[in-house]
Protein backbone atom coordinates (compact mmCIF):
# COMPACT_ATOMS: atom_id res chain seq x y z
CA UNK A 1 0.00 0.00 0.00
CA UNK A 2 0.98 3.82 -0.55
CA UNK A 3 1.62 5.92 2.44
CA UNK A 4 1.14 9.13 1.33
CA UNK A 5 3.21 12.19 3.04
CA UNK A 6 0.11 14.60 4.30
CA UNK A 7 -1.87 11.44 5.85
CA UNK A 8 -2.71 11.92 9.90
CA UNK A 9 -0.55 10.30 11.99
CA UNK A 10 2.41 10.40 9.88
CA UNK A 11 5.51 11.82 11.79
CA UNK A 12 9.30 11.87 10.66
CA UNK A 13 12.50 11.35 13.37
CA UNK A 14 15.37 14.14 13.33
CA UNK A 15 17.79 13.62 9.88
CA UNK A 16 20.75 10.93 11.09
CA UNK A 17 24.13 12.15 11.09
CA UNK A 18 26.41 9.41 9.09
CA UNK A 19 29.64 8.57 7.73
CA UNK A 20 28.22 8.56 4.33
CA UNK A 21 26.00 9.69 2.19
CA UNK A 22 25.49 13.22 3.55
CA UNK A 23 23.94 14.74 0.55
CA UNK A 24 20.86 12.59 1.16
CA UNK A 25 18.47 12.74 4.26
CA UNK A 26 17.68 9.98 5.98
CA UNK A 27 15.09 9.87 9.05
CA UNK A 28 12.63 7.42 10.76
CA UNK A 29 9.02 7.50 9.57
CA UNK A 30 7.04 7.04 12.10
CA UNK A 31 3.11 5.72 11.85
CA UNK A 32 0.73 6.14 14.60
CA UNK A 33 -2.94 4.97 14.21
CA UNK A 34 -2.89 5.67 10.23
CA UNK A 35 -5.64 4.88 8.18
CA UNK A 36 -4.95 3.56 4.64
CA UNK A 37 -7.85 3.76 2.03
CA UNK A 38 -8.36 0.45 0.05
CA UNK A 39 -7.55 2.74 -3.12
CA UNK A 40 -3.80 3.12 -1.90
CA UNK A 41 -3.22 -0.88 -2.11
CA UNK A 42 -0.40 -2.12 -4.42
CA UNK A 43 -0.88 -5.11 -6.26
CA UNK A 44 -3.58 -8.00 -5.32
CA UNK A 45 -4.06 -8.58 -1.13
CA UNK A 46 -1.33 -10.88 0.28
CA UNK A 47 0.99 -10.04 -2.63
CA UNK A 48 3.25 -7.41 -0.87
CA UNK A 49 6.43 -9.57 0.51
CA UNK A 50 6.39 -11.06 -3.16
CA UNK A 51 6.29 -7.77 -4.71
CA UNK A 52 8.90 -6.33 -2.30
CA UNK A 53 11.19 -9.29 -3.03
CA UNK A 54 11.14 -8.66 -6.70
CA UNK A 55 12.06 -5.16 -6.14
CA UNK A 56 15.37 -6.10 -3.76
CA UNK A 57 17.25 -7.95 -7.27
CA UNK A 58 16.61 -4.50 -8.87
CA UNK A 59 17.68 -2.68 -5.80
CA UNK A 60 20.72 -5.08 -5.40
CA UNK A 61 22.09 -4.42 -8.78
CA UNK A 62 21.25 -0.40 -8.55
CA UNK A 63 23.94 -0.43 -5.35
CA UNK A 64 26.46 -2.26 -7.19
CA UNK A 65 26.25 -0.28 -10.56
CA UNK A 66 26.78 3.20 -8.18
CA UNK A 67 29.25 1.01 -6.70
CA UNK A 68 31.03 0.27 -10.23
CA UNK A 69 30.49 4.24 -11.15
CA UNK A 70 32.05 5.36 -7.40
CA UNK A 71 35.21 2.90 -7.94
CA UNK A 72 35.95 4.47 -11.34
CA UNK A 73 35.89 7.68 -10.65
CA UNK A 74 38.30 7.01 -7.93
CA UNK A 75 40.47 4.89 -10.16
CA UNK A 76 40.69 7.62 -12.82
CA UNK A 77 41.20 10.16 -10.24
CA UNK A 78 43.96 8.16 -8.68
CA UNK A 79 45.54 7.46 -11.94
CA UNK A 80 45.93 11.10 -12.51
CA UNK A 81 47.53 11.62 -9.27
CA UNK A 82 50.34 9.17 -9.35
CA UNK A 83 51.22 10.37 -12.88
CA UNK A 84 51.77 13.81 -11.61
CA UNK A 85 52.98 13.64 -8.62
CA UNK A 86 56.63 13.37 -8.03
CA UNK A 87 59.05 11.61 -5.38
CA UNK A 88 62.54 10.82 -6.50
CA UNK A 89 63.08 12.48 -9.60
CA UNK A 90 59.75 10.20 -11.13
CA UNK A 91 56.31 10.10 -11.34
CA UNK A 92 55.37 8.09 -8.64
CA UNK A 93 53.13 5.96 -11.48
CA UNK A 94 56.43 4.80 -12.58
CA UNK A 95 56.93 2.57 -9.52
CA UNK A 96 55.92 -0.86 -9.81
CA UNK A 97 54.63 -1.09 -6.48
CA UNK A 98 52.08 1.62 -7.95
CA UNK A 99 51.66 -0.06 -11.04
CA UNK A 100 50.74 -3.39 -9.43
CA UNK A 101 48.53 -1.65 -7.04
CA UNK A 102 46.58 -0.15 -10.23
CA UNK A 103 46.38 -3.29 -12.40
CA UNK A 104 44.60 -5.21 -9.09
CA UNK A 105 42.32 -2.08 -8.78
CA UNK A 106 41.38 -1.88 -12.91
CA UNK A 107 41.08 -6.12 -12.94
CA UNK A 108 38.56 -5.94 -9.81
CA UNK A 109 36.65 -2.77 -11.07
CA UNK A 110 36.31 -5.07 -14.78
CA UNK A 111 35.02 -7.88 -12.80
CA UNK A 112 32.43 -5.95 -10.68
CA UNK A 113 31.28 -4.39 -13.67
CA UNK A 114 31.21 -7.44 -15.98
CA UNK A 115 28.99 -9.32 -12.74
CA UNK A 116 26.85 -6.03 -12.42
CA UNK A 117 25.65 -6.15 -15.97
CA UNK A 118 25.50 -10.26 -16.10
CA UNK A 119 23.15 -9.65 -13.50
CA UNK A 120 21.01 -6.85 -15.08
CA UNK A 121 20.64 -8.98 -18.01
CA UNK A 122 19.17 -12.38 -15.93
CA UNK A 123 16.57 -9.81 -14.57
CA UNK A 124 15.77 -8.25 -18.16
CA UNK A 125 15.55 -11.66 -19.43
CA UNK A 126 13.96 -13.17 -15.89
CA UNK A 127 15.66 -15.39 -15.53
CA UNK A 128 15.63 -18.06 -12.96
CA UNK A 129 19.18 -16.99 -11.98
CA UNK A 130 18.28 -13.92 -11.75
CA UNK A 131 18.53 -13.51 -7.95
CA UNK A 132 21.39 -15.62 -7.70
CA UNK A 133 23.29 -12.95 -10.08
CA UNK A 134 21.84 -10.14 -8.24
CA UNK A 135 23.38 -11.02 -4.55
CA UNK A 136 26.06 -12.60 -6.44
CA UNK A 137 26.99 -9.12 -8.43
CA UNK A 138 26.19 -7.11 -4.93
CA UNK A 139 28.09 -8.80 -2.72
CA UNK A 140 31.36 -9.01 -4.93
CA UNK A 141 30.98 -5.62 -6.75
CA UNK A 142 30.46 -3.44 -3.17
CA UNK A 143 33.20 -4.79 -1.38
CA UNK A 144 35.56 -5.21 -4.25
CA UNK A 145 34.62 -1.49 -5.23
CA UNK A 146 34.73 -0.48 -1.68
CA UNK A 147 38.53 -1.82 -1.83
CA UNK A 148 39.18 0.13 -5.17
CA UNK A 149 38.13 3.60 -3.52
CA UNK A 150 40.75 2.57 -0.44
CA UNK A 151 43.61 1.50 -2.62
CA UNK A 152 42.78 5.20 -4.63
CA UNK A 153 43.60 6.91 -1.01
CA UNK A 154 46.26 5.31 -0.40
CA UNK A 155 48.04 5.98 -3.55
CA UNK A 156 47.17 9.55 -2.86
CA UNK A 157 48.88 9.60 0.78
CA UNK A 158 47.77 12.00 3.15
CA UNK A 159 46.25 13.81 0.46
CA UNK A 160 43.65 11.49 0.33
CA UNK A 161 42.69 12.23 4.12
CA UNK A 162 41.91 15.60 3.28
CA UNK A 163 38.74 17.39 2.06
CA UNK A 164 40.75 18.93 -0.68
CA UNK A 165 40.44 15.57 -2.98
CA UNK A 166 37.08 14.30 -3.43
CA UNK A 167 38.15 10.58 -2.75
CA UNK A 168 37.96 10.47 1.06
CA UNK A 169 34.04 11.13 0.06
CA UNK A 170 33.79 8.19 -1.94
CA UNK A 171 35.50 6.13 0.51
CA UNK A 172 32.41 7.22 3.13
CA UNK A 173 30.12 6.85 0.50
CA UNK A 174 30.62 3.58 -0.32
CA UNK A 175 30.74 1.81 2.67
CA UNK A 176 27.11 1.48 3.09
CA UNK A 177 27.06 -0.14 -0.18
CA UNK A 178 27.82 -3.68 1.48
CA UNK A 179 24.86 -2.82 4.24
CA UNK A 180 22.34 -1.89 2.16
CA UNK A 181 19.68 -3.53 -0.02
CA UNK A 182 20.91 -6.80 2.42
CA UNK A 183 24.39 -6.79 3.95
CA UNK A 184 27.02 -8.79 1.90
CA UNK A 185 26.80 -11.42 4.77
CA UNK A 186 22.92 -11.91 4.13
CA UNK A 187 23.78 -11.82 0.14
CA UNK A 188 25.80 -15.00 1.08
CA UNK A 189 23.07 -16.86 2.45
CA UNK A 190 20.49 -16.05 -0.65
CA UNK A 191 23.40 -17.24 -2.78
CA UNK A 192 24.11 -20.78 -1.09
CA UNK A 193 19.96 -21.21 -0.92
CA UNK A 194 19.81 -20.25 -4.52
CA UNK A 195 22.76 -22.61 -5.53
CA UNK A 196 20.34 -25.59 -3.49
CA UNK A 197 17.24 -24.03 -5.68
CA UNK A 198 19.00 -24.93 -8.75
CA UNK A 199 20.84 -27.62 -8.36
CA UNK A 200 24.02 -25.57 -9.06
CA UNK A 201 26.46 -26.88 -11.67
CA UNK A 202 28.62 -24.21 -13.30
Amino acid sequence: FVVEKGMSGISFGHNERKLGWRSRPTATVNLDKVFVPHLNMVGQLGAGFKIAMQALDGGRINIAACSVGGAAFCLDYAWQYVSERQQFGQAIGSFQATQFKLADMATGLEASRAMVRNAAAALDAQSPRATLAAAMAKRFATDTCFGVANDALQLLGGYGYLQDHPVERYVRDLRVHSILEGTNEIMRVIMHRQLQRLDYQT
